[in-house]
């Protein structure tokens, strides 16, 4: 039996909605090109359609252009705190240790990226440099900060995965690329001035958002994924 008309996409829209998702990607250079403000508007009034518990949309954006972008970035930058010492002391990223299947594919991807930047393995300073790109938004012209309010529960980060998701997706339709950098993190205590956060908010993330420069190698770069039989099971109708 088909489904109502409403209900089925035409492959048209399917192949459009299919490129946003599987060409999203991080991008880590950005050409200096302006993004306008009702563009911006545009992509966080869809991305605000995604799911929530209950409707709470717990997600709060901080969108930085300019001036106050710089400050952030020298505040994070003049602090004198190296990544490796910054303190994840809000939240937790990533696992006190790594193990498989996920430490090779950490891997995989760091040395995929310094790989095509011609970082050595023991070029450890020139890590860090393009770690700390990280902190000018990758040179993109617009960078967001994403704070939640620290009394929501698990729930709520499930739902502003969702949203970030959608904000990515939403770029891609526009032409525009993003960087998601869980790396602001632990940068609360030099981002809070400049913006004026609250204490009741957490720092989620930042993101870049503007046009890939692609001149630039580390953005020849392409992470693979797993295939399905490694983490999915069926269970059911044709056992």
């Amino acid at each position: 039996m088909l489904a109502p008309e409403n209900q089925v996409s035409s492959l048209d829209e399917t192949s459009v909605v299919d490129e946003a998702i599987a060409s999203r990607r991080s991008v880590r250079a950005f050409l200096p090109d302006a993004v306008d403000d009702a563009t911006i508007r545009d992509i966080l009034n869809v991305a605000a359609r995604a799911p929530s518990g209950t409707n709470m949309q717990p997600w709060r954006v901080y969108v930085t252009k300019g001036a106050v972008k710089q400050r952030i970035t020298d505040a994070i930058l003049n602090s004198g705190i190296r990544a490796e010492k910054a303190e994840w002391d809000e939240y937790k990223y990533y696992p006190d240790q790594f193990f498989e299947p996920y430490l090779t594919r950490r891997r995989a991807n760091g040395f995929g990226l310094y790989g095509v930047l011609g970082i050595g393995r023991r070029e450890v300073d020139r890590m860090r440099a393009q770690h700390d790109r990280n902190f000018v938004f990758f040179d993109a012209p617009v960078g967001m900060i994403f704070t939640i309010d620290r009394r929501l529960n698990q729930g709520s980060w499930i739902d502003y995965g969702m949203f970030l998701q959608n904000i990515m997706i939403a770029a891609r339709a526009r032409g525009l690329h993003t960087c998601p950098q869980a790396a602001f993190a632990p940068y609360h205590r030099q981002i809070r001035p400049v913006l004026s956060i609250t204490d009741e908010e957490v720092v989620v993330c930042g993101m870049a958002l503007g046009y890939e420069d692609t001149s630039k190698p580390e953005n020849e770069f392409r992470t693979d994924r797993a295939p399905l039989e490694e983490w999915v099971t069926f269970v059911g109708e044709g056992e």
